[in-house]
């Protein structure tokens, strides 16, 4: 017995090891090939293929590539029809055959060849997809349409059919189909919403093509009316209408949705936000509106009172000239909310804005005062609130002419924010009482300080200033005509402009030719702004321009020249051509992030 078992033991082990060297030397084979094959040797692959593919089926698709590569395409079609001969899903090596004749030029044939794929279509998600997309590589998009349609005629009406036929219909160019198919979709799945809207942005222009647009809209239209039950499609059509910068009609169907969901004004007061950065004012109103108007008991309601007046004091303040019947009318409007509202913490903004429309804009600076001041002493506000309403007081009591107070409140704001926002604020409103006072090398340090700190933080004005000063302060020997500068931008600010200007004028005659006169042209251009004086203001930024575009305001006369047109003289062509040419132009310019935005506007994007 155990001489039985010892021979068989031994008997097995040689087995093995005349196996082993078989399956090894298949394993190399293997390896071999794909190496070759994965390096594009193919010549070298196919010595290995042609034993493999006898033996193990798996290397199929690399045996028939390298056939193909090789363009030995009798023996690639044998092997596709070998595949044909042998059991299981036919379709794909139909697919294959099809795909080979098609390389030969046996047009017929290959039609032949994917009607029979058709034909031999098992049933089931995953062999209709794989075909669909065998089609579609082969640009055999309408046969690729007709697996999905033999699908869905089966009964296997899946709902990813309609997301994987509506791209097909995109790729096909029927974008009728296309958004037919997606409207089917978000009938069964609305959770597909985003990835709808993704796919409207790859395949159409409904922003700037008003024809793919008014499609669009009259499908969703349709399949609100057969789906009445399906908030979805209300969405897709708001969302539509905000791709054409259409708010008006996106604000009838959000109230609808608003009052369907009863969601207390929360996507009005999301198309409020998406209107006013478009610059649609008067619809953004008429959302907040919408909101303040559900009464008190809202959850917005003090929210939408508060954007209302912002919006308001946008549309009044960006008015030239400046319409005192609208500006009298808005503080009055503030006059009366915070009587509803009260002067609390959470009103601490409409006092600020209310101050700021009455010192700036209204030649009230004691009443702005007072309301500042209540501001600032009011029990239980924040300290950055707090802070914010100073740099306002500040702010108008330079308008007074009381800088030394001024400055005390700036430095008191830069002591609590020595490392914050609010703080490089404040510095720099320290650094223009030097400026406006005449303390030029006061100024020029508080300067450098911000730009040491953080390029970040300092704003637009602060590098304005050091660049005024460095550029015609430092390297003049005379002080005054500096001084005399300096005197006439804060007669300026005080809105005292005829002033400004008699001093511009003596400037300008005494120190003829002097560095400061694009900073002169450029203030004139502002004045000529507020008051209403476009052509006037043109002319100057032209000027800018032409003598001296390479000084360091072409970028301000440029962006103003572009405001102008875009805001005043209803000309976005114009302006949009004049954004671009900045951006161009002027790529390190301060003004490139709005100019940019701007130009994305005029241009039809939408800024969410």
């Amino acid at each position: 017995m155990n001489t039985l078992r010892t021979y068989l033991f031994g008997a097995l082990l040689t087995a093995c090891a005349f196996l082993a060297p078989s399956a090894s030397h298949a394993q190399s084979d293997l390896e071999l090939a794909t190496y070759y094959y994965n390096s594009g040797a193919f010549e070298q692959a196919r010595l290995y293929l042609d034993n493999l593919w006898k033996k193990d089926p798996s290397v199929y698709d690399m045996y028939l590539n390298t056939l193909l590569e090789l363009e030995d395409f009798d023996a690639a079609e044998d092997i596709v029809k070998s595949r044909l001969k042998k059991n299981g899903d036919k379709t794909m090596a139909q697919v294959d055959l099809g795909s080979l004749y098609l390389r030969i030029g046996k047009e017929d044939e290959a039609q032949a060849a994917f009607q029979k794929a058709l034909s031999e279509l098992p049933v089931g998600q995953g062999p209709t997809k794989r075909l669909a997309d065998a089609f579609i590589k082969l640009d055999q998009l309408d046969l690729a349409l007709a697996a999905y349609e033999k699908a869905m005629a089966n009964g296997n009406n899946n709902y990813s059919y309609h997301y994987e036929l509506a791209n097909l219909q995109g790729l096909r160019g029927d974008y009728e189909g296309m958004v037919d198919s997606f409207m089917a979709l978000l009938h069964e799945r609305p959770n597909y919403l985003r990835t709808v809207q993704n796919s409207f942005n790859r395949n159409l222009r409904i922003a700037t093509d008003m024809r793919q647009a008014d499609m669009v809209r009259r499908k969703v239209l349709k399949a609100s009316q057969e789906w009445s039950g399906d908030t979805v499609f209300l969405e897709l059509l708001i969302w539509v209408f905000n791709q054409q910068r259409d708010f008006l009609s996106a604000l009838a169907h959000v109230k609808a949705l608003d009052q369907r969901n009863n969601e207390n004004g929360r996507r009005l007061m999301e198309l409020a936000e998406v209107a006013a950065k478009n610059g649609d004012l008067e619809t953004a109103y008429e959302c907040y509106a919408t909101v303040a108007a559900k009464g008190p008991s809202g959850t917005q309601y003090d929210k939408a009172r508060q954007a209302m007046l912002q919006v308001r004091k946008e549309q009044v303040t960006g008015t030239f000239p400046l319409d005192t019947a609208a500006a009298l009318s808005l503080s009055n409007d503030y006059r009366l909310a915070l009587e509803d509202l009260g002067e609390t913490p959470g009103t601490s903004g409409i006092m600020t804005d209310w101050a700021q429309l009455l010192a700036f804009h209204l030649n009230n600076p004691a009443q702005a005062e007072s309301i500042l001041d209540r501001t600032v002493n009011m029990p239980g506000l924040e300290l950055d609130e707090r802070n914010r309403a100073k740099l306002l007081l500040g702010d108008v009591l330079v308008f007074q002419d009381d800088v030394w107070t001024a400055s005390l409140l700036f430095s008191q704001v830069d002591l609590d924010h020595k490392e914050g926002l609010l703080g490089q604020q404040a510095k720099f409103r320290n650094a223009r009482v030097s400026y406006f006072t005449g303390d030029f090398n006061w100024a020029q340090a508080q300067l450098d300080i911000l730009k040491a700190s953080t390029s970040k933080l300092i704003s637009n004005d602060a590098i304005d200033l050091s660049l005024l000063i460095t550029d015609n302060f430092n390297m003049d020997t005379l002080t005054a005509p500096m001084e005399m500068f300096a005197r006439a931008d804060l007669l300026r600010y005080r809105n005292r402009l005829d002033a400004s200007l008699r001093t511009l004028d003596s400037l300008v005659l005494a120190y003829p030719m002097h560095t400061l006169e694009d900073e002169i042209l450029l203030i004139r251009a502002e004045i000529a702004m507020q008051r209403g004086q476009f052509d006037t203001a043109i002319g100057h930024y032209e000027e800018i321009l032409e003598m001296h575009f390479m000084d360091i305001l072409a970028d301000d006369a440029l962006f103003g020249l572009a405001d102008i047109h875009e805001n005043q003289l209803g000309d976005p062509e114009t302006a949009q051509g004049l954004y671009e040419r900045l951006l161009n132009e002027f790529p390190g310019s301060l003004y490139v992030v709005e100019a940019r935005k701007r130009f994305r506007q005029l241009r039809g994007d939408v800024l969410e």
